[in-house]
C-alpha cells in the first residue's frame, strides 16, 4: 500500500509539473531519415536528423525543459541521447539503448521531454544506438537564465564548432564488419569540421567551413567533439584560445595555443580577431597513444576569413599542432581547467565520502575457436570495467528495475580491481588479457557521495579513455600517470576548484580521480566515449536509489515509451 501510495504521489507530481510549464515547454521535430551526402568524391547515404549532417543546434536557457518529438523513418533502430543533460529524476529520455530505454523502431516514434537544470554553456546530443551516432548528432546552447549573463565578457557571436569523422563505407558497415572480425574497426577517411574535410582532402574545397570574422570582434566557439574513436587537438593559426567554459559549466579563463578535446565533451573557448586582416586556417587532428593501432592521421581545416580588401595568403598559414602521440601537451591541458569557485558559482566538493570505488579500465581480449578472429594472436578484441566486459541485455535497466524484473542484470560490479598487478607496466601475464562477460552495475544510495579513480591499464594497447557518466556532473579532483597511490596521492587531490564536468579523459596509463553526490535517482550509464571501447564492453551503469520523501523520487514512465 505504501508503494502504491508513493507510486501515485510520484505520478501526480510529473503530472503537475508537465501541466505547470505546458504554455512554456518548446517543441522540436526531430525526422531520422537516410539522405545522399557527398565527401571525398564520392556520395553514400546516411542517417541524420531533418536532413541535417551535422544535426540541428537547439538553443534553450539555463533550467528550461523541452520536448523533443522523434519519429524514425530510416531503416536502422535508433536512440537520442543529450549529452552532460542531468534529465533529474527523469532517466526515461536519457537515451542509452538497453539501459534507459529499448530502441526506436524503423516506423516508430518517441517523445523526448529533455530536462536542464543547473547546465549551462554549451552541451550536444546524439544517437546511442550502434554507432549511429558518426552522423546523428547536433550542438546544444544553454544560455543563462533571463536577468542572468556571461561571467566573460559578451562575445559579438558565436557559432558551434564540431569535430567528427568521415568513413566512405557506411559506418554500419564498419561497425559490423569488426564486430565480425573480432578485430580493430577500419579508420576514418577524412576528419571533419561542421561536416566538412576541409582543403587538405580531394574533392573538398569548395565546401571548407568558414568562420566570417571583423578585426577588434570576439567570437565565442562553441567545440564539440563527436568524433567516434580518438581525441582530437585543435587550434587557430596565430591566435589564442581562450577557454571559459566545458561540459556546460563555467571555468576560469585559460588561454591557450592548442586545445586537446576528447570525444563526448564539449570546450567554449573566446577567439579575439586581432591579427592582420587575412585568411587563417582553424585546424584539427587526432591524439594517438595506443601502440601499433591504426589511426586517421589526416588534417581537417576550415577557415577564419577577415572582413576586408585584401589579397589574402596562399595558401593560408596553418597552425602547429603537436605531435599525434603527445601525451604532455595532453595532460598539460586538461590538468589545467579549474572551476570558478567564485560566491556566485561556488563550488560543493563532496568532503565526507561515503563510497570510494577503483575502477580499471581495460582493452582486453577474448580467445577465438583456431585463433580465427583479428585480433592479437588470433583473438577477438573486447574491453572492461573491473574486470568486467558489459554484456547489452535483452530490455533496458531501467524498466527491469523499475517493474521488478529479475535475471536482466546483476548487481555484483566489484568496488576494487579483482586482481592487483603493475596495471601500467609493460609485458603483463597474458592470463590477465581475459575479462568476465556480464551485466553487472552499482547500486548507491540516495544522497551518498562517491569517489572514483579510474586506473587505466597496459592490457592488450594502453591509451586513454574519455569516460562520461550519465545523469551526472562530477569534480575532477585528481590525476597521475602510472598506478594511482591510495595513500599518497588523495593528498594532492584538489577540493578548491576542480573543473566540473561529464567526461574526463584518463590519460594513457594513468589515472583520473572524481567525486560526486549521488542525488539524481535512476539508472545512469557510464562508459568509454571511444566507441569501440564502448562496443566492447567498456561500460557500466549506476542505480541511484530514491530517496525519503517524495520529491527524491524517480518520476515515472511516459506513456510511449518505446517497446522493446
Amino acid at each position: 500500500m505504501k508503494a502504491l501510495i508513493i507510486q501515485y504521489f510520484s505520478a501526480l507530481l510529473l503530472f503537475l509539473s508537465i501541466l505547470h510549464c505546458h504554455a512554456a515547454v518548446r517543441r522540436y521535430t526531430f525526422v531520422v531519415d537516410e539522405v545522399p551526402y557527398t565527401r571525398l568524391c564520392s556520395t553514400k547515404s546516411i542517417m541524420t536528423i531533418n536532413g541535417q549532417f551535422p544535426g540541428p543546434t537547439l538553443h534553450v536557457r539555463q533550467g528550461e525543459t523541452i520536448l523533443v518529438n522523434v519519429y524514425n523513418k530510416a531503416k536502422y533502430n535508433i536512440t537520442i541521447h543529450w549529452h552532460g543533460v542531468k534529465q533529474p529524476r527523469f532517466p526515461w529520455s536519457d537515451g542509452p539503448e538497453y539501459i534507459t530505454q529499448c530502441p526506436i523502431q524503423p516506423g516508430a516514434k518517441f517523445s523526448h521531454k529533455v530536462i536542464f537544470s543547473t547546465e549551462v554553456g554549451t552541451l550536444w546530443w546524439h544517437a546511442h544506438s550502434d554507432w549511429a551516432r558518426a552522423t546523428v548528432h547536433g550542438a546544444i546552447v544553454i544560455y543563462p537564465k533571463k536577468g542572468s549573463s556571461y561571467p566573460f565578457k559578451k562575445p559579438d557571436m558565436e557559432t558551434p564548432i564540431i569535430l567528427g569523422e568521415w568513413w566512405k563505407k557506411p559506418v554500419m558497415e564498419v561497425y559490423h564488419d569488426m564486430l565480425q572480425s573480432g578485430g580493430d574497426p577500419n579508420t576514418s577517411d577524412a576528419l571533419l569540421i561542421n561536416g566538412q574535410p576541409g582543403d587538405l582532402y580531394p574533392c573538398s574545397k569548395q565546401d571548407t567551413f568558414k568562420l566570417m570574422v571583423e578585426k577588434g570582434k570576439t567570437y565565442l566557439l562553441r567545440l564539440v567533439n563527436a568524433a567516434m574513436q580518438e581525441p582530437m587537438f585543435f587550434s587557430v593559426a596565430k591566435h589564442k584560445l581562450t577557454v571559459v567554459g566545458t561540459d556546460g559549466a563555467y571555468t576560469k579563463p585559460l588561454t591557450r595555443d592548442i586545445i586537446i578535446i576528447s570525444p563526448g565533451q564539449t570546450i567554449d573557448v573566446l577567439l579575439e580577431a586581432n591579427q592582420k586582416p587575412d585568411h587563417y586556417y582553424m585546424a584539427s587532428r587526432v591524439y594517438a597513444t595506443a601502440v601499433g593501432i591504426p589511426y586517421d592521421n589526416t588534417t581537417t581545416t576550415a577557415l577564419v576569413e577577415y572582413a576586408g580588401d585584401y589579397t589574402p595568403m596562399s595558401p593560408p598559414p596553418l597552425p602547429a599542432l603537436p605531435y599525434y602521440n603527445d601525451t604532455s601537451a595532453s595532460v598539460n591541458f586538461t590538468g589545467s581547467l579549474r572551476s570558478l569557485a567564485s560566491k556566485k558559482y561556488p563550488v560543493n566538493v563532496p568532503r565526507k565520502i561515503t563510497h570510494r570505488f577503483v575502477y580499471t579500465i581495460s582493452v582486453n581480449s577474448f580467445p577465438c575457436p583456431q585463433k580465427s578472429c583479428e585480433g592479437p594472436n588470433g583473438s577477438r578484441l573486447a574491453a572492461s570495467v573491473n574486470n568486467i566486459s558489459f554484456v547489452s541485455p535483452s530490455i533496458d535497466i531501467l524498466q527491469a528495475y523499475y517493474q521488478g524484473i529479475n535475471g536482466v542484470f546483476g548487481a555484483h560490479l566489484p568496488d576494487f580491481p579483482p586482481y592487483i598487478f603493475n596495471f601500467t607496466g609493460d609485458n603483463l601475464p597474458s592470463y590477465l588479457d581475459t575479462p568476465k562477460n556480464g551485466t553487472e552495475v552499482k547500486f548507491l544510495e540516495y544522497n551518498s557521495t562517491v569517489e572514483l579513480v579510474f586506473q587505466g591499464t597496459n592490457l592488450i594497447a594502453g591509451t586513454d579513455h574519455p569516460m562520461h557518466l550519465h545523469g551526472y556532473s562530477f569534480y575532477v579532483v585528481g590525476w597521475g600517470l602510472g598506478n594511482f597511490d591510495p595513500k599518497k596521492d588523495p593528498a594532492n587531490f584538489n577540493l578548491i576548484d576542480p573543473p566540473l564536468q561529464s567526461t574526463i579523459a584518463v590519460p594513457k596509463n594513468g589515472w583520473s580521480a572524481i567525486r560526486f553526490r549521488a542525488d539524481n535517482p535512476g539508472v545512469w550509464f557510464m562508459h568509454c566515449h571511444i566507441e569501440r571501447h564502448l562496443s566492447w564492453g567498456m561500460d557500466t551503469a549506476f542505480i541511484v536509489k530514491n530517496g525519503g520523501p517524495p520529491n527524491t523520487h524517480l518520476l515515472p514512465p511516459p506513456p510511449d515509451m518505446p517497446r522493446c
